[in-house]
């Protein structure tokens, strides 16, 4: 099967879709070498989180011949670029397919991460809102099938979006496998010493925006014990003003540190010094820091009301997103239980293997294989 590639955020983003992209085309050149794997981007830009591609010799790079068109490129012209390639399906991986696709019998799958921005429009700007609006609808009207990494997600794409149920198939996204190997006494002593950081401390991951909640993790810390601080790790946005004034009239500037552009191999280091990972976001199209901290060994405490019970699973704890004294309860409670943390540890282990690579690229084979047979 040849198999195209919308690869630009595999090249040029390193958070968010480009990490899914990543996993995704790595995982099926890996458990699916039957297959030939065409990543089309406006420009190869050297990525480290890429050195894989050499490892295997069944996936190419495509980049446009015309170097002075490459957004139009992207959103139209790359359909001839399929056609000469002889692409038999095309993977939009984030939200996009070029136009005419549907038109030149190249079947197309499209992965939907999120509505957020219809959820939460004003945090968008109405532009960008009206931009993303177009490009979801058009993808999901002229593919054969929709990815959505959730449940939750689907759920969405019926309810605000109208979509046939029938179109879409719920695949999960798993994360890398740094997160899963146990890291050695001598990683964890030199992370720990490079940041200062304590014993024992709160964990939160992801970028520090108005959806993801932060400023509810630091309203709980008033009501936890001193000695236990709050890790922070992630780009601040416009909203980190507000937590930043929220924690300097409460008197809690010892009790966070906040740490931006962490080397990605000392990232599941953190993950697994951390006595608690903490994610109380608001809205989420899966998860993944979740989903790191589970295959980090390193018990979570999540929002309740999205997508996050399916990543973390039944053992994981849940409160809601404004319940800063729940919040605080339930670090009471996991702190001073060693038990129940350790207990939280092994089922989150055995949970976090649904999300293994092997049975994820097996479903999106599957999905690929009968889009070309019955779609």
């Amino acid at each position: 099967m040849k198999i195209g590639y919308d690869a630009k955020r595999a090249f040029y983003n390193n958070t968010g879709l480009g990490n899914y992209s990543r996993w995704l085309i790595k995982s099926l050149a890996y458990f699916h070498p039957e297959n030939s794997y065409f990543l089309y981007t406006p420009k190869a830009k050297a990525n480290q989180r890429l050195n894989f591609l050499g490892d295997h010799g069944n996936i190419q790079t495509i980049t446009p011949q015309r170097k002075f068109f490459t957004k139009r490129w992207r959103s139209k012209g790359i359909v001839k670029d399929l056609q000469r390639d002889g692409i038999e399906l095309y993977h939009g991986l984030s939200h996009e397919l070029p136009l005419g696709i549907d038109r030149k019998n190249i079947k197309s799958v499209v992965t939907i991460h999120d509505l957020i921005f219809m959820r939460y429009p004003k945090q968008f700007g109405w532009f960008n809102y009206r931009i993303y609006l177009i490009k979801v609808k058009h993808a999901c009207k002229v593919a054969d099938k929709i990815i959505a990494i959730s449940q939750k997600t689907k759920d969405d794409l019926v309810e605000l979006l109208y979509i046939n149920p029938d179109k879409i198939e719920v695949v999960y996204q798993g994360c890398d496998v740094a997160f899963k190997a146990l890291k050695s006494n001598e990683q964890k002593l030199a992370v720990k010493t490079k940041y200062n950081l304590p014993d024992k401390f709160l964990l939160n991951v992801g970028t520090i925006e108005e959806r993801k909640n932060l400023l509810l993790i630091v309203q709980a810390l008033k009501n936890t014990p001193a000695d236990v601080p709050l890790v922070v790790v992630g780009k601040p946005k416009k909203y980190a003003n507000e937590v930043n004034n929220y924690i300097t009239t409460n008197n809690l500037a010892s009790r966070v540190i906040f740490l931006t552009d962490i080397p990605f191999d000392e990232l599941p280091v953190i993950y697994q010094l951390a006595s608690i990972f903490i994610y109380p976001s608001r809205y989420e199209g899966f998860g993944i820091p979740v989903l790191e901290a589970l295959n980090s060994g390193t018990p979570v405490i999540a929002g309740r009301g999205s997508c996050l019970e399916e990543a973390g699973g039944i053992h994981s704890r849940y409160v809601d997103p404004d319940d800063a004294d729940g919040l605080a309860q339930l670090i009471n409670q996991l702190l001073t239980d060693e038990a129940l943390r350790q207990t939280m540890t092994a089922n989150g282990l055995e949970y976090a293997e649904n999300f293994n690579d092997d049975k994820l690229a097996l479903q999106l084979q599957q999905v690929y294989t009968n889009t070309l047979n019955y779609a």
